[in-house]
């Protein structure tokens, strides 16, 4: 495993994006500080050290927020579908175009590599083309009622004012993948960015802005009082929709206030992976979408690869060549060009991983590579390989977050099912072999909302994702992210 130069500090073209990000709150179309004047320091995570100073959102922000959304919810609801169709679509325009200083900011402010960070940007924009295109195509439906006495017409409206909490992992992607169906559904929004990653929420909200958006559609509220300033939304009669990414802990808590409340609530909750890979699998293929699919965002991702079950014939082989592969990332600063593992995105973050690899040596896994945490500045940790991993190791019962891979080998078809299975999480599976009726036949049994069949990205603006089990509640993307947004309202008409 290489590495790039340490960043001593940041670099200019990153300085000069930074100086161009606003910093306060976005409410009803105005940057204004916190009410009690608090701020928080996002973090460069190579370096540890303060990126910028941001406003930190108070109760009376959140609800400030819920006042102006409400206001314009009624003008954005009555706003002609090919309006917001054109907002939305020249969002799109703008993300392209700024992709490569968009890139950089997702980069100084979460730690991933360029490579990942410019992928990102140009997968967020996707929403906003994807919902630019259905925001004209809301359907309704009519049709005789089967005693034949009235017509059953169903109009679909928006839900009203909604609240859109994302995590700081795809600051760009998640906030992309709730604003876009929201807007096209007709919905105004409190976007409520994480902590460690509230500038890009800033940025977006700025292209929504440059694109045409009316004040008070999509306010931006960041704050180190999360739960507070979340809390009051919920408990405000005139929010009607929650749309939460992040931890399955935090999804409980959130789900307990809407509920009451009757909030209608997404949940896109925590994940952990299996990545099956049987004998007869294409080991090239199967080594690539391991690559992808543990180490995209440097596998600080809910549908990252969490555990490898590879079938004995191929275990040692596929072990040697994903170790190679791993050790062949160079670690850096994610915002230096060359590097292709960044850091983590705090000390936490880094010190879990950590504790997470120890424990599992100590029970008797074998480092195939990586497994220290450098010394110096920033959050690193380098990509690592385990085998000989115990099937109940504690790092194959929670979601890691980081650049590991632990191996554990299986004989058939039925046990790898059972390993796949054995969590309580079901968002995401991958599955390689060259039996297509295997593939198929696996992919149903396993439980998860999403499967990848032989490939190692399943993430498309165009799909429903989310999971089954405590990986979350409803989908996102598609259609259904977007019919998310909306109410069914039932008309008996007779003529």
């Amino acid at each position: 495993m290489t590495a790039v130069p340490e960043a001593a500090t940041i670099p200019t073209r990153v300085q000069d994006v930074l100086n161009r990000i606003p910093t306060d709150l976005l409410i009803g179309g105005k940057l204004v500080p916190a009410s009690d004047g608090d701020t928080l320091d996002v973090l460069d995570p190579a370096t540890g050290q303060a990126l910028a100073t941001v406003a930190s959102g108070t109760v009376d922000d959140a609800l400030a927020c819920v006042t102006v959304a409400h206001r314009a919810a009624a003008g954005w609801a009555a706003t002609a579908p090919r309006r917001r169709s054109e907002i939305l679509h020249r969002t799109y325009e703008l993300m392209v175009q700024q992709a490569d200083d968009l890139a950089l900011l997702i980069s100084a402010e979460n730690g991933k590599a360029l490579p990942d960070a410019r992928g990102e940007v140009l997968y967020s924009a996707e929403f906003f083309r994807w919902y630019a295109e259905e925001a004209v195509r809301i359907r309704g439906e009519i049709q005789t009622a089967p005693a034949g006495n009235n017509k059953i017409m169903v109009l679909r409206q928006p839900v009203g004012v909604a609240v859109l909490v994302t995590p700081w992992n795809f600051p760009a992607a998640m906030a992309a993948r709730k604003i876009a169906p929201a807007l096209a559904a007709g919905c105004t929004t409190i976007l409520k960015p994480a902590g460690e990653t509230p500038l890009t929420a800033l940025a977006i909200a700025a292209l929504m802005d440059e694109a045409g958006l009316p004040d008070g559609v999509v306010n931006v509220l960041p704050s180190r009082r999360s739960g507070d300033v979340v809390a009051a939304m919920l408990a405000d009669p005139r929010v009607r929709k929650l749309s939460f990414t992040g931890s399955t802990e935090v999804g409980r808590v959130l789900l307990n206030l809407a509920n009451e409340h009757i909030v209608n609530s997404s949940m896109e909750l925590g994940g952990n992976a299996p990545f099956v890979v049987f004998d007869d699998a294409d080991l090239d293929a199967a080594i690539e979408g391991a690559m992808v699919a543990k180490m995209r965002n440097g596998g600080e991702a809910c549908t990252a690869a969490n555990r490898f079950f590879v079938q004995d014939g191929i275990a040692q082989e596929f072990a040697r060549r994903l170790s190679e592969a791993m050790s062949g990332l160079t670690v850096g600063p994610g915002y230096v060009d060359g590097t292709t593992l960044g850091p983590l995105v705090n000390a936490k973050t880094r010190d879990k991983v950590a504790d997470l690899v120890s424990s599992a040596v100590e029970s008797g896994a074998k480092v195939e590579t990586g497994g220290v945490a450098p010394d110096g500045a920033g959050f690193f940790y380098p990509a690592t390989v385990l085998t000989n991993v115990a099937p109940d190791a504690a790092i194959l019962q929670t979601e890691i977050f980081g650049p590991v891979a632990p191996i554990v080998t299986f004989r058939t078809e039925d046990e790898a099912i059972d390993l796949a299975n054995d969590t309580e999480y079901g968002l995401v599976s991958y599955v390689y072999t060259a039996d297509l009726a295997r593939g198929l036949r696996v992919s149903e049994a396993i439980e998860a909302g999403m499967v990848g069949l032989n490939r190692g990205l399943v993430s498309d603006p165009a799909a429903p994702f989310g999971g089954v089990k405590e990986s979350g509640l409803g989908r996102e993307g598609g259609v259904d992210g977007l019919l998310a947004f909306t109410e069914s309202k039932y008309i008996a008409v007779a003529w």
